[in-house]
């Protein structure tokens, strides 16, 4: 095991994506959308879907316990689950608290946090906080089981959204440039309407004669949305990088929320990033919400390396138009 002498910051990833391919010609056909028509506007070609058997916490639970064997550390040492998920097992209870029991964590607390595609972000802030003031680590779960929201019929939803898990183990800084360097977290609640679930809230409760399709992801405001995330993003990606003393060249990696490659693309234009830094994985996985950027982190580091000193760079934006921007030091 290691310990914490010898490693801290982000020393575990882990992901998980279902079994069950959806390809774009399956969607098109039933839309009734050219041959290509998604990949080109969204880069998307394919997409995973869960069976139907499973929940939430089993897609969590073997991302976590890739992050975790990947950590090398003791089980025992973790403190705290966060769980970033707009899909929970049930509305109550939290599904943090059964993730942690099907582990077998025996000291660690756990919450969800639904943070919408930003979520990873928000709880990975709190972990980094968490593991330097108490001195323990804390693993940060990302997943979504989203192919149960699609409205079949909303095209702007349909074309977008998959299944599936990411995870981190953080861990306290043992030397100085480890952990969150610099952070931008943000909402806007102007936009709150654009991407929403409309029912089953306090606002719009169970109703016995409510429209199914209430239940169901609502996707509105295509353009403002774009022309809103372009803009947040960049100037988000921007200040962090200000506030670190930092240029674009300084990044190694830039681990995007897969939204859509168009955003990526402009945004990454816009903030000056070597496209090659980009961490992409939208066109085979599609957007599964907050667990895109854990997912990513972990997926691609099949074909790159994370090493000591390297700058990491996260972005999101989702739904309620909270957003933020990380920069983390390997």
């Amino acid at each position: 095991m290691s310990s914490f002498n010898d490693r801290g910051g982000l020393v575990g990833f882990g992901h998980y994506a279902p079994k069950r391919r959806v390809l774009n010609a399956e969607i098109e056909q039933d839309l009734g959308l050219e041959e290509g028509w998604i990949e080109r506007r969204t880069g998307i070609r394919e997409r995973r879907y869960v069976s139907s058997d499973q929940a939430l916490t089993d897609i969590a639970l073997p991302a976590a316990q890739m992050a975790i064997e990947d950590a090398d550390i003791d089980p025992a040492t973790i403190g705290l689950t966060l769980l970033a998920t707009s899909t929970p097992d049930h509305l109550l209870p939290p599904s943090a608290p059964l993730l942690v029991h099907k582990l077998g964590l025996p000291n660690s607390g756990g919450i969800d946090m639904a943070g919408a595609c930003a979520g990873f972000l928000y709880a990975l802030a709190m972990a980094d906080a968490y593991a330097k003031a108490q001195g323990i680590a804390v693993l940060v779960v990302a997943a979504n089981i989203l192919s149960r929201r699609i409205n079949p019929q909303e095209r702007a939803s349909r074309v977008l959204f998959a299944d599936a898990a990411g995870a981190v183990v953080v861990m306290p800084p043992t030397h100085k440039g480890q952990g969150i360097l610099a952070a931008d977290l943000t909402s806007d609640g102007a936009h709150y309407d654009l991407i929403k679930i409309p029912g089953g809230g306090s606002r719009n409760p169970y109703r016995p004669d409510m429209d199914p399709n209430e239940y169901l992801m609502s996707l509105k405001g295509g353009q403002t949305v774009f022309a809103r995330a372009v803009t947040t993003l960049t100037n988000s990606g921007t200040k962090i990088l200000d506030q670190a003393g930092l240029s674009p060249s300084d990044v190694d990696h830039w681990a995007p929320h897969q939204a859509n490659s168009r955003i990526i693309q402009a945004v990454g234009t816009n903030l000056s990033i070597d496209p090659d830094k980009a961490l992409m994985t939208l066109a085979k996985y599609g957007n599964s919400s907050a667990a895109t950027i854990p997912f990513s982190l972990s997926k691609c580091r099949e074909n790159r390396s994370y090493r000591t000193g390297d700058k990491l760079l996260l972005s999101a934006i989702g739904a309620g138009f909270v957003s933020g921007s990380l920069l983390i030091g390997m």
